[in-house]
């Protein structure tokens, strides 16, 4: 296989990841649909670098560490898992406030920072996704990969992750999903909360050291 055929096969099996739902996904669209389409390209590329570092990471050899050292991974998933239920209780105890419509449109420089935080926050908090690379990389790339293709890959990644989330905020800060969001933000924000905390939950579950669960 050629060393562009390895490439464009790198980054597809890196798109079905970004893809599939999951925290990434819940926080992106809900910054879209509630604060502004400005916000929600912020949180994309948060998402974006996040990925980078994985991707970089995993190429310097962080999965292999991390499936090596497993009380660091399980550590990293408790960490993480307990960030993302930070994050599902503050959307929950958000759910009751009105929302500034007018506010959003042109948020200020710390409210973009603030999201793109906040989509990096998520992005490395789950180890997984340092595995889900490390494990691509392993099964695509050959023993001496061409030193094009370990520059090229990190920016691809991001390409590819910022790309997807910016259709979803694409999609999310159009006209009729903010107004189902508007019409329904109460319970909106609690699904979403909730589906974020217990994404955490499992993160966390799968943590802690097993004897706890017998």
């Amino acid at each position: 296989m050629t060393s562009i055929a390895i490439l464009f096969s790198i980054l597809a099996a890196v798109l079905i990841g970004a893809v599939s739902p999951g925290p990434s996904f819940v926080l992106v669209s809900r910054i879209a649909v509630s604060r502004s389409r400005r916000a929600g390209l912020a949180a994309a590329f948060g998402m974006g670098t996040g990925s980078v570092i994985f991707a970089t990471l995993a190429l310097f050899g962080l999965s292999a560490l991390l499936m090596q050292v497993e009380w660091l991974y399980l550590a990293l998933k408790v960490a993480g898992g307990l960030y993302l239920i930070y994050i599902g209780i503050r959307i929950w105890r958000s759910a009751a406030e009105d929302l500034a419509i007018d506010a959003p449109a042109s948020p200020d420089g710390g409210s973009v920072w603030r999201n793109y935080g906040f989509a990096l926050g998520t992005q490395l908090s789950n180890p997984k996704t340092a595995i889900f690379y490390g494990s691509i990389f392993v099964a695509l790339l050959p023993a001496q990969p061409a030193f094009w293709l370990l520059v090229a890959l990190p920016p691809a990644v991001f390409a590819v992750e910022v790309g997807w989330y910016t259709i979803v905020t694409i999609a999310f800060s159009s006209n009729r999903p903010r107004a189902l969001y508007l019409g329904s933000k109460l319970w909106i924000d609690r699904v979403a909360g909730v589906v974020m905390g217990a994404l955490g939950a499992r993160l966390v579950a799968e943590g802690l050291p097993r004897h706890l669960w017998r």
